[in-house]
């Protein structure tokens, strides 16, 4: 076999196939309700602000709408400052000024797809980075209308990205999924990491390759992802997602916990 059949077979295997399984399972779970009427109402994952007097920051991340949906999530950021009355959500979107606080509940339904939690911190590990988070949000460059672009980035996922690089030693990674998060935000084409375990190289987001201890191996080709965690050990597939061991989501500021699961975010789930 020659490398060029060799090369097209595996980028039939590792990009083609996993996509196509993935609109597969869209077709057959329904493309879901009109965005003009899908629900958006909290998902419950998230206790009442008054109940929960302690610092929370969570990130979120749900299949984006309609056929996009197939390969691609929507990140959002939500944090709640010891003693602060009410959570505040922080999206980047498409309309009206990128940044948008508080646009949905905070812990909503995405469209009528529910969100996974990606990322959990509460009480001091949380207060402790929610300073930092808010900087990060309040300096972001890419805040003017029109800066917002779906593909290959800026996005919502290029927004978190870049909000997680402010807070290092958090031991999190968006998924493969989320398009946009390798997006040079900075201008710089080679940088280290949100996690600062390794480096990103990228041809503007739209190719690109990523080495790090809390990231993996990531090969990043017209944004579809693939790559495998050595740390907790996990194929990422594009449209699929992560498949694999998953570290705890919830993080006290020490080393996460890993645990055995089936982790893609094609469930997404959609309200019940």
């Amino acid at each position: 076999m020659t490398l060029l059949k060799l090369g097209l077979l595996l980028f039939a295997l590792l990009f083609l196939l996993p996509l196509g399984i993935s609109a597969v399972c869209y077709q057959l779970g329904g493309p879901g309700a009109d965005w003009r009427g899908a629900d958006r109402s909290s998902a419950g994952l998230l206790p009442r602000a008054a109940e929960n007097p302690g610092a929370t920051v969570r990130i979120f991340a749900a299949r984006t709408v309609r056929w996009r949906g197939i390969f691609a999530v929507h990140c959002w950021i939500v944090v709640k400052p010891e003693g602060a009355a009410d959570y505040t959500r922080y999206d980047y979107t498409a309309w009206g000024e990128p940044i948008r606080v508080n646009g949905f509940a905070p812990d909503g339904r995405w469209f009528g797809r529910v969100p996974d939690v990606i990322f959990a911190a509460d009480g001091p590990a949380a207060a402790a980075l929610i300073p930092r988070m808010q900087a990060a949000v309040a300096s972001y460059a890419l805040h003017n209308q029109g800066d917002y672009r779906a593909w290959p980035g800026p996005n919502s996922n290029t927004f978190v990205a870049t909000v997680l690089a402010a807070v290092p030693e958090v031991p999190v990674v968006l998924p493969p999924t989320a398009i946009g998060k390798d997006y040079p935000y900075d201008g710089r084409w080679v940088r280290r990491t949100p996690s600062g375990t390794g480096f990103t190289f990228t041809l503007g987001g739209y190719a690109g390759l990523t080495v790090g201890w809390v990231e993996g191996l990531e090969v990043n080709v017209l944004c579809a992802v693939v790559g495998f965690d050595l740390r907790q050990p996990a194929l990422k597939l594009p449209g699929l997602g992560r498949l694999g061991l998953l570290g705890s989501r919830g993080w006290s500021g020490s080393a996460p916990q890993p645990q055995v699961v089936l982790h893609s975010l094609l469930s997404s789930r959609k309200p019940s």
